[in-house]
């Protein structure tokens, strides 16, 4: 697979200051603000994640990176270029995609591709397509008809449009949403085979477990504004939040909890007791239960994963 070109050096792959849009008034309801004020910089060669509930501002915000919405207001730079000044390079510079099945189901893959390519202006000598039919698995449908395809391979297709000017960016909007599991590795093995060839990609998922396990750095959006950006590990240490696991080994009473301490009996007979760290240690914890004399034959602590703190996040609000 040939590697993306980098046509300038630049730390950051995209940069996003006071971004805004407002769309018009409609049936006599008032304007709506989609996004508000948005400060966001993306690091070159990183796998970014932007989260948020529906109606986040996320669809809008990729949709004016690829040039398909009009900005109210704000500065996008993409690639080191501004996108107002330069919009044909900045707009080469990346490649989406999309949500929605844009497919004209008369081409076959091999003909989607080519169109694509002349589209971006691409010479027929730097085309690729066969590379790319074979990157997503498609060679054997090459010159099938589009409307043939089954709703994974013609996600896969979408990858493959996406990439067919060797952009330096790529945006996966919800790529696995309603994919079966072969479809979603076969994914993820690419994404992660490009980002390591130096690719920069933004994903949004609405699969939370998805961005903690791929992403390096995410941003959370909701109604609009940026509620934090941060590496997907110092994000992950942001829920006050833990559970101590005990296996007691029967059917024992617990003493009393300190206040903000919740304990339950799970399926399997193990004691669950959540805590925040900021309030309580396990240590104190486990000092407890042994001064009350209960036994304690395995311990565990259990740390919350990205649904916990996107929810707490967006809850706040």
């Amino acid at each position: 697979m040939p590697a993306p070109q980098n046509p300038m050096e630049t730390a950051n792959a995209i940069e996003i200051r006071g971004l805004a849009k407002t769309y018009a008034a409609a049936g006599g309801n008032p304007p709506k603000a989609a996004v508000k004020g948005l400060d966001l910089t993306i690091p070159a060669g990183s796998i970014f994640g932007l989260l948020g509930p529906n109606g986040a501002g996320k669809s809008t915000t990729i949709n004016i990176l690829a040039g398909l919405v009009r900005k109210t207001a704000g500065k996008v730079t993409i690639w080191g270029f501004d996108q107002d000044v330069n919009p044909r390079q900045s707009r080469a510079a990346i490649g989406v995609m999309p949500q929605e099945l844009n497919i004209d189901p008369f081409l076959s893959p091999r003909a989607s591709l080519e169109v694509q390519a002349g589209l971006y202006g691409v010479p027929k000598s730097e085309r690729w397509t066969d590379e790319l039919l074979e990157l997503v698995g498609l060679t054997e449908q090459a010159n099938s008809y589009s409307r043939h395809l089954s709703g994974g391979m013609k996600r896969r297709l979408l990858l493959a449009k996406a990439l067919v000017h060797r952009p330096q960016i790529l945006v996966l909007d919800e790529p696995t949403a309603g994919v079966d599991i072969q479809l979603r590795d076969m994914l993820w093995r690419n994404v992660r085979r490009l980002n390591e060839q130096g690719m920069t990609i933004i994903l949004t998922t609405h699969y939370l477990e998805e961005a903690e396990m791929m992403c390096d750095r995410i941003a959370i959006i909701d109604r609009g504004e940026l509620i934090l950006c941060e590496d997907t590990r110092t994000l992950l240490g942001r829920a006050d939040s833990k559970s101590l696991v005990v296996d007691t080994g029967s059917d024992t009473t617990l003493p009393a909890l300190p206040e903000g301490v919740r304990a339950e009996r799970r399926a399997d007979g193990r004691l669950a007791i959540s805590y925040a760290p900021s309030r309580v240690t396990a240590d104190g914890l486990i000092d407890m239960l042994r001064a009350a004399d209960l036994p304690i034959r395995d311990i565990a602590v259990e740390v919350p994963d990205l649904e916990d703190v996107f929810v707490q996040l967006t809850s706040r609000r």
